[in-house]
């Protein structure tokens, strides 16, 4: 038996829904042959939400039966709740007494001293280049950010 899904999602010249996104990959990874419907301006998007009484895009519709949005279709395949849960400093911490470590053993081992102006900059420039790595780590959050600037998906939305 063939498992069928209508995904309607917003995909225009300025913005790709990470979502409808998300949404299309998992439909796949159950095993859904997707017809899949893009609304493809602010008009069309509007049309729809008043036609079918929602607040946002995407929807799925299972035989027929509307689904819902990206987290509803998760709890509809019993996923758990996606991205990260909780707030927690530990790891920034942990990166500026690294970044603090790694400024002061570079400056001794370059200069032979531990404070200058210069244990200042490679502190900023080990701090941040390990805060952009940090962000790595919650992934779902960094692609959701990032999808909408990935011209290569673009192209292959069609």
């Amino acid at each position: 038996m063939n498992k069928k899904a209508i995904l309607y999602r917003m995909v225009t010249d300025n913005h790709i829904c990470p979502f409808g996104l998300r949404s299309k990959d998992l439909l796949e990874r159950e095993g859904y042959d997707i017809d899949d419907r893009p609304l493809t301006s602010r008009e069309e998007t509007d049309a729809f939400k008043t036609k079918y009484n929602v607040k946002t895009t995407p929807q799925t519709f299972i035989n027929d039966e509307r689904i819902g949005g990206y987290d509803d279709l998760r709890t509809y395949f019993g996923k758990g709740e996606a991205g990260q849960t909780g707030t927690t400093y530990t790891p920034v911490i942990a990166i500026f007494s690294v970044a603090a470590l790694l400024a002061l053993a570079f400056q001794y081992t370059v200069v032979g001293a531990y404070f200058s102006i210069r244990t200042l900059m490679l502190f900023i420039a080990f701090s941040m280049s390990l805060l952009a790595v940090q962000k790595l780590k919650d992934l779902f959050s960094f692609t959701n950010s990032f999808i909408t600037y990935d011209l290569l998906r673009r192209v292959d939305l069609s």
